[in-house]
Formats: structure tokens, sequence, C-alpha cells
């Protein structure tokens, strides 16, 4: 058998039996982070601009895109929710991979599971598939020596490259295309998986569409796998397959179907506690450390700065220096690792920190740009030994009457070494759609998010979410 016969053998016969129940509820977990994520992004004008872009097109109703009040064709309503569960860099992560596996097969599944009227059971069977795929293929692209992912180090957005693929077997599975439909489905939309992370480095908001794109692909290659397209068994590791396009040789073949079925990735993922890039959020907790033992957040009584990390994540959150110092914009800011400090040096909202935090006006604060002016990035080799398993950071800060104070965050908040427990998750999605939905709505969609494999109709999880407009979101 071909990878991918594999991995759609793995599929089928995973809806067929059902998930382990960790696996489940960590799905349901999942499903209610990425639609308060949804929710919350709702305003920004990307979003409002690719809602319009997809309400402009028309076509038969079929699902719910988030802040529609009209059901859109699905593909649309995958595209438009994906966009939104990735705009503030706040959806889940899996290391070492580095990649975001929700934000693409959460909104392709639940559009496929309304348009084609499956159980929630089935769909969080699909899910923890489509999770467990992409993970896989992300996986495969880790390259243990160079402690890095390979797609990153090629300039490649796994999430969006992987998350099409994972978001691909859900599909399927959801339209009861089958094993061999799982195939076809993953065979097809390799050719749709694409993503260019410079963004991260310098700027621009088309990051914001990857996911969206990633979940729109998957939907679309299941649509034309039911009208008859196919694609080819050894769309993997062929010749001239997705791991030679993506990878060349530097694949680990093992990682997508060792334990297949046995060992789960899903339950491991990290959740996030901040809304901003992941490599940022141990700089956080390090600055609301600082800021517990008194350091003063004035840039009068400060020296210098020091924020060391893992080598390879510099190039994200500390280059170029004079951008990362100084931030136009609040998206600019989630990838700045001097603002990340200084975040947690101020004292931020929600969990530590939160969307409020995160405003065009506080990157600009002239207070804020005064001390992010003072944070210097290096790398750190005890950071380098950890790094992707985590994200560590240690800030050292140096006060202008000598004092010298340390934080070291060696684990990331979110992850298996410190979770989040139930209350915080609930916090995290109230602080997401407090002021944009009703309670009776939000109570409505936590209750059904959380009980997803009881529920007969998945258009109830959902159809609150079409109230925003009447509830406080800012268009």
């Amino acid at each position: 058998m071909t990878l991918a016969q594999r991995l759609a053998a793995f599929a089928a016969g995973t809806l067929a039996d059902g998930v382990p129940e960790d696996v489940a509820a960590s799905v349901r977990q999942r499903v209610l982070d990425i639609l308060g994520l949804c929710v919350a992004a709702r305003s920004l004008p990307t979003s409002r601009a690719i809602a319009d872009h997809v309400a402009d097109q028309g076509g038969r109703p079929e699902s719910t895109a988030v802040g529609l009040a009209e059901p859109v064709p699905a593909a649309g309503a995958a595209l438009v929710n994906g966009v939104l569960a990735h705009s503030l860099d706040y959806d889940d992560t899996h290391l070492p991979s580095v990649l975001h596996p929700s934000a693409s097969v959460v909104p392709a599944a639940l559009a496929a599971a309304e348009a084609a009227g499956a159980t929630g059971r089935d769909t969080v069977a699909a899910i923890a598939v489509g999770l467990e795929v992409a993970v896989r293929l992300g996986m495969a692209g880790y390259d243990r020596d160079l402690g890095n992912s390979v797609y990153f180090e090629h300039g490649q957005h796994a999430t969006s490259i992987c998350g099409a693929m994972g978001a691909a077997a859900s599909t399927a599975l959801l339209h009861g295309l089958g094993e061999e439909g799982v195939l076809h489905a993953l065979g097809v939309t390799a050719s749709f998986a694409s993503g260019v992370i410079e963004a991260n480095r310098t700027g621009g908001t088309v990051k914001r569409l990857h996911c969206g794109w990633a979940a729109q692909s998957a939907v679309t290659a299941a649509g034309l796998v039911r009208r008859g397209f196919t694609g080819p068994p050894t769309v993997l590791e062929g010749r001239f397959g997705f791991f030679q396009a993506f990878l060349r040789d530097q694949t680990d073949l093992d990682q997508v179907v060792t334990g297949l079925g046995d060992t789960w990735a899903v339950p491991g993922i990290f959740f996030k506690p901040y809304p901003a890039n992941h490599f940022t959020h141990t700089a956080i907790d390090a600055g609301l450390r600082l800021r517990a033992d008194g350091v003063p957040a004035d840039p009068a009584k400060i020296d210098a700065i020091e924020l060391r990390v893992p080598s390879a994540v510099i190039r994200t959150i500390g280059q170029p220096i004079e951008t990362k110092r100084a931030p136009d914009t609040g998206y600019q800011a989630q990838f700045s690792g001097p603002y990340a400090v200084v975040t947690g040096l101020l004292g931020g909202s929600g969990l530590g920190a939160g969307l409020a935090d995160f405003t065009d006006a506080l990157a600009t604060d002239p207070h804020r740009r005064a001390l992010m002016a003072k944070v210097t990035v290096v790398p750190d080799q005890r950071c380098d030994a950890i790094f992707p398993y985590q994200f560590p950071a240690i800030v050292a800060v140096r006060g202008a009457d000598g004092r010298e104070w340390t934080a070291e965050v060696l684990a990331n908040r979110g992850g298996p070494e410190r979770p989040l427990s139930e209350p915080e998750l609930a916090a995290k999605f109230a602080d997401n759609v407090t002021g944009r939905l009703t309670p009776d709505d939000a109570a409505s969609v936590r209750e059904h998010a959380l009980t997803l494999d009881t529920v007969t109709d998945v258009g109830a999880l959902l159809r609150p979410l079409t109230r925003l407009e009447s509830t406080g979101d800012d268009r």
C-alpha cells in the first residue's frame, strides 16, 4: 500500500469505529476554540473583505459562514471561517512540526458536515482524522538534525500545506466517499496545497488567507472527487509527489504511518493562551514574571532588556530588529519579540495577554516603543536544545541603577507540560465572543461544541454565528 492508501484506510476505519474519548474530548475543545476565534476575528477588515468576496459569488446555500446571515456554498463557508480562524494568530499549534492544524481542518469539516447533513459523531471522528493527517504530514518534514521544519526552512507555510491535506481527509469522509474517496481527495488536494510565509517577517495580511484557502481547497477537492476526479495513489511519496515537491530529499516517511490509529497526536496539540505568534508566548510569560518580581516598566529606569530565544525563531520575532521594535499595527506586534516582553512587563488582559493588548494604538504607543527600543533579541544555546518541542525564552533586564533580573520560561503554557484548564479555555472563549454574541447564543455554541458527538444537526452549532451583526460586532 502507498502512504496515501494507508492514510485513507486509517480514515475510513476511524469513521467506522470512532475515536478514543481523550481524542474526542480534545476535538470538542478545539471546535469551541476555533469558533470563538472566528467570532472575535469577524470585525477585522480582512474578515469583512473575505466575507464580502464570498457573498458576492452567490451559489447554492449549503453552509454557515460566521457573520453572514444566509448560507453560502460549503467551499465559501470553509474559506471565510478558515480565514477568520487563523487571523488573530490565536489558534492551536502542534510541536515540533510547528503547524496550526485546527484552523484549516475544523472550518472545512464543519462546512462539509453541514452541507452533507452529517452527524456530530461523524464530524468529531472526521476532524480527529484530519488533524492527525495534517500533523503526520507536518512531522514528515521535521528535521531532527536541523531542529526545525524543512517546510519552514524553504519559506513554506506547513500550516496551510499540510492543513489542506488533513482537511481533505475530513471532508471526503463527511461526504460519504469512503476509503477510495479519501485517497482521491488527498491526490487532488495536493495540487491545491500552498502557502509562502514571508509575511511573518516583513508584513502583509496575506497569511490570514492561508487556512481559509486550505479549507476551501479541501472542500472543493471532495466535491470534484464526488464528480469523478481522481488523484494518484503515490501522491505523497511518488517521484513527482507531495514530499518531493515540498521537501525534496528531507522527508521522514516513517512519521506518516508509524503508530497510525494507535498513537494519536491530537490531544497533545498546544492551545494558545495569547493572541500572538507562538514563538512570542514564553517572552510574554517571562515579562509577566518580571512584572511580578517588581521590575519597573519605566524606560528611564531600564538600561537594557535581552530576550534570549532559539536561533531559528529570531528571523520571525527579532528581524529586522528595527521593525520588531516599532511595529506599525497590532498585527505586526503579534510577531514582535520586543512587543511580547513589554506586554508582559505592563500586564495584559485575558489569560495574561489578550486581544485588547494587540491594537494599532498600543503598537505605536510612545511608552511601549521606548521600552521596546531597549530590547535586543539574541540566540541562546539552552533554548536551541529545547526548540522546537517547546518555544523557550529567557529575559534578562538590567536596571539603570545596576540591579539585574532574569526570568526563564522553558515550557509553553497551553501544552502538555502546562495545560490550560477547562475554566481557562472557557474564559478564552468568553473573552472572544463577549459583545459579539448574545449570552444565549454564546451558551448555545458552547453547549453544542462540547457535546458535538451527540448532536444530530451540526447546523444547530453554527446557526447562532449568523447573528453577529445584530449583537454588537463592529462592521
